[in-house]
């Protein structure tokens, strides 16, 4: 049994390593997923108990060089760091882009936007025309697919069509389902949207 005991506590202790942070001294976040009202709409409590801990919003270990403010992504373990400096980020838990839309680069936050209007590209109205109703965009609401809050990626070729946004589709963190975009519950993404600012940095691993 401490033989068993052993071998788990060494696969964790690899496993944070490989990502380059750690959650010791670290502080949960699991009690702000509860009901809320933002801008007149009315989210509901996210059940946070069948999402699993590791990803719950947390302040963990993370040294990185990147300047505080930046975001980076970790679509292998589904994560993304808020970095704050001082060794310190702030992680969320993550969707990612199913196989076939996985990438990888750096971009930059060009817009933000509160409950915004999401519109479907062109190709994916080709994949699935029973989107062509929303080509002229998709009011916000609770059932929009950007949720709460979304920020707009850019490169030097402009607009590269991915987001940082809300879902309320709690059940696919952890999951690679979207179309590329990376994908928080509404509750976190209105805590990181607070805490970017335009023209942050995101890199995406």
């Amino acid at each position: 049994m401490r033989l068993k005991s052993f071998a788990i506590l060494a696969a964790l202790a690899l496993s944070t390593a490989v990502s380059g942070c750690s959650t010791i001294g670290g502080q949960f976040f699991t009690n702000n997923y509860g009901a809320m009202t933002d801008a007149g709409y009315q989210l509901p409590r996210v059940p946070i108990e069948k999402v699993p801990a590791r990803f719950h919003r947390q302040e963990v270990r993370y040294d990185s060089p990147e300047k505080p403010g930046t975001i980076i992504v970790d679509t292998q373990n589904k994560f993304l760091y808020f970095i704050e400096g001082d060794g310190m980020a702030m992680r969320y838990g993550i969707g990612v882009g199913r196989e076939g839309f996985e990438w990888h680069g750096t971009a930059h936050i060009a817009l933000k936007r509160e409950w915004p209007t999401w519109t479907p590209p062109s190709q994916m109205i080709k994949r699935q025309p029973e989107l062509a109703k929303f080509a002229g965009g998709m009011e916000p609401g609770l059932k929009n697919p950007l949720g709460a809050r979304a920020m707009y990626l850019f490169n030097k070729g402009g607009d590269m069509g991915y987001r940082l946004h809300g879902s309320p589709e709690w059940f696919s963190i952890g999951k690679a389902m979207s179309s590329g975009c990376i994908r928080l519950m509404n509750q976190d993404i209105i805590d990181l949207y607070d805490r970017t600012s335009v023209g942050a940095k995101v890199i995406v691993m």
